[in-house]
C-alpha cells in the first residue's frame, strides 16, 4: 500500500456539472479527475461486448424526468451495440458525438460496466494512475447499472470506501488523498476483480445517474438540439 497526502477537512462531493460530463462512468458518473478510482485489470473472464438493452437514445435525468435541451449529455447504442455520447458541451451549443467503447460483465445477479482508461480520451483529461511507476498501458473505470424497462440506474464506484478498503489492507493499492483530490488505484488479476465486488460494497448504494429512453431517435435528437441552438422552436 502507498499513501500521500492529509486527510480531508470536508467530503468529496459531485457537482451536477461533473455529473454531466463524466456521467458515462462510465461513465458513467465515473470522473471528476480528482474523486477517481481505477483498477489494473477488467472484472473475470467473461466480459462482453454488447447489451442488448442499452440499444437506443438515453437521456441523463432528473426530478420529473423531462428533457432540457439547452445543457444534456444523451448516450446513444446503435443495432451494431457501438456506444456513443452525444454531448452539448456548452449550453446551447452544438451537440458533439463521442463513440466509446463499453463491455460490460453480467456476475452473481448483478450487471456492470467496464471501460477503458484510454477510451475516454475524447471525453475527459485523464492523469496517470498514482503511484505507479511506470504508468500501465492501460487502466480500468468500473460502474455497476440496473435495467428496469426503460430506465437504467448507474451506481459508480465509491471512492472513498475503496481508499478505506486500501488503507485497511484489504485491497492492494495506492492512494493520493488531499483537501480536494481522492485518487485510488487497485491492483489484482482478472480474478480478483470479479472476487472483489462479491465481497466488498465498493459502489454508490444510491444511483448517482438515471438514464431514461428517449421517445426520439438519434437524428430526431440532434435536429432538436441544432434548432434550439438556431431559436426554434423543436418540432414534436
Amino acid at each position: 500500500m502507498n499513501t500521500h497526502g492529509n486527510t480531508p477537512q470536508r467530503p468529496w462531493t459531485t457537482t451536477r456539472g461533473v455529473i454531466a460530463r463524466g456521467a458515462l462512468l462510465l461513465a458513467l458518473a465515473l470522473l471528476a479527475g480528482c474523486v477517481e478510482t481505477r483498477f489494473e485489470s477488467p472484472l473475470g473472464d467473461n466480459i462482453e461486448t454488447c447489451d442488448a438493452r442499452w440499444k437506443g437514445l438515453w437521456i441523463g435525468s432528473e426530478g420529473n424526468g423531462e428533457l432540457d435541451l439547452d445543457a444534456v449529455t444523451a448516450f446513444h447504442v446503435d443495432d451494431e451495440c457501438a456506444f456513443s455520447v452525444i454531448e452539448q458541451p456548452e449550453p446551447g451549443g452544438a451537440g458533439k458525438r463521442v463513440r466509446v467503447p463499453l463491455n460490460s460483465v453480467h456476475a452473481h445477479g448483478r450487471d456492470y460496466l467496464i471501460v477503458a482508461d484510454a477510451s475516454l480520451a475524447g471525453l475527459v483529461d485523464l492523469q496517470p494512475p498514482h503511484g505507479i511507476d511506470p504508468p500501465p498501458q492501460r487502466s480500468f473505470f468500473f460502474a455497476r447499472y440496473r435495467v428496469r424497462g426503460d430506465r437504467i440506474e448507474l451506481h459508480p464506484v465509491d471512492s472513498k470506501a475503496v481508499a478505506k478498503l486500501v488503507v485497511d489492507g484489504e485491497l492492494d493499492g495506492t492512494l493520493e488523498k488531499t483537501r480536494t483530490v481522492l485518487r485510488v488505484y487497485v491492483r489484482g488479476s482478472r480474478a480478483q476483480m470479479l472476487a472483489m465486488v462479491r465481497k466488498h460494497a465498493i459502489f454508490e448504494k444510491k444511483p448517482t445517474l438515471v438514464l431514461r429512453r428517449s421517445p426520439l431517435d438519434l437524428d430526431a435528437f440532434e435536429r432538436a438540439l441544432r434548432e434550439r441552438q438556431a431559436g426554434q422552436e423543436p418540432r414534436r
